[in-house]
């Protein structure tokens, strides 16, 4: 077999490949049949017991998800029965904003560790090609890669929830005072909750926006910011949410209970950012000691070495 056909064999080969990957990528953008058809019947009641209906979301994970479904499915399964912690990846996801399963979380943690893993085995291809003998330590290395990347997609979800918590507590006065401002106006607590979704946009606003969809359904309100004070993992914002169902229920002005929140929130944040900045203060001193003052004896001292060297026999 000459090489041109060598050639032109593994080119077809790899021509097909590629061509069955857009076809199916393809094939998982094009819109479901649910997807078609829920937005003209969502006012149809639904069946009890029925499974709530999910809208097909496009990414990179689940374009992978449904090329390499089978394999990616099996490894998402062996990474949960290794590292388990459902429920503390269901609550983080909830926290971090993020629509997703436990399941389609996993599939992205494949996803990350096969991506380490293929730089990983570049590298040792790369090493094997100059040291034939490194080939064992390369493939153990690629192994490692694989489960750092795993890690590190949970890593990552644990820093989104973080800086999805510090965007809700900068916005938590301001809305805190705009639905005060809402009940000091007249307005009832679902109105005021109404006009300040309808006017903000931000993570606690989205927040807001669930338990306004929950009271729409016939949810209690005093329910719904219970549930939504249950899910929170921060601590102000569930004060705050138990304090405004505790008004509602109790008949408290609630104008006061949010501008007394509002309060709190800001003298919180000040305190945090006093105790950052005593934190951040022997920081601060390392390039005064290791730059500013260095120089600064150097320009003192050095034209008096260079006097006496000048002077001295």
């Amino acid at each position: 077999m000459t090489p041109a056909l060598v050639g032109a064999l593994l080119g077809s080969l790899v021509g097909a490949g590629l061509l069955l990957v857009l076809l199916r990528v393809r094939a998982i953008q094009r819109p479901a049949l649910g997807g078609r058809v829920l937005p003209y019947v969502r006012d149809v009641p639904r069946v009890p017991g029925a499974a709530p209906a999910r809208t097909p979301t496009v990414s990179p994970a689940s374009a992978a998800a449904g090329v390499f479904g089978p394999l990616l499915r099996r490894t998402a399964d062996g990474i949960e029965r290794v590292l388990g912690g459902s429920a503390s990846v269901r609550r983080r996801l909830d926290r971090a904003g993020l629509d997703r399963t436990v399941h389609d979380f996993r599939v992205e943690q494949v996803v990350w560790g096969l991506a380490a893993f293929a730089v990983a085995a570049a590298w040792g291809v790369l090493r094997t090609l100059a040291e034939p003998g490194a080939a064992v330590g390369a493939f153990v290395f690629c192994l490692v890669a694989f489960a750092g990347g795993v890690l590190y997609r949970d890593n990552h979800l644990t820093s989104q929830v973080k800086k999805r918590e510090r965007r809700i507590i900068e916005e938590f006065p301001i809305v805190a005072e705009l639905l005060a401002l809402s009940v000091a106006a007249g307005e009832g607590p679902v109105a005021a909750l109404d006009r300040v979704v309808r006017r903000s946009r931000g993570e606690l606003s989205r927040d807001l926006e669930g338990v306004l969809a929950a009271v729409r359904t016939g949810e209690p309100v005093s329910d719904a910011f219970d549930r939504m004070a249950a899910t929170t993992g921060l601590p102000l914002v569930a004060r705050f949410a138990s304090g405004v169902a505790v008004a509602i229920e109790r008949g408290t002005p609630l104008a006061d209970v949010l501008h007394a929140q509002a309060a709190d929130v800001r003298d919180a944040g000040r305190r945090e950012l006093i105790e950052t900045a005593a934190r951040k203060e022997v920081f601060m001193m390392v390039p005064v000691v290791f730059l500013v003052l260095p120089v600064t004896i150097l320009f003192a001292f050095y034209p008096g070495i260079i006097g006496l060297r000048l002077v001295a026999p």
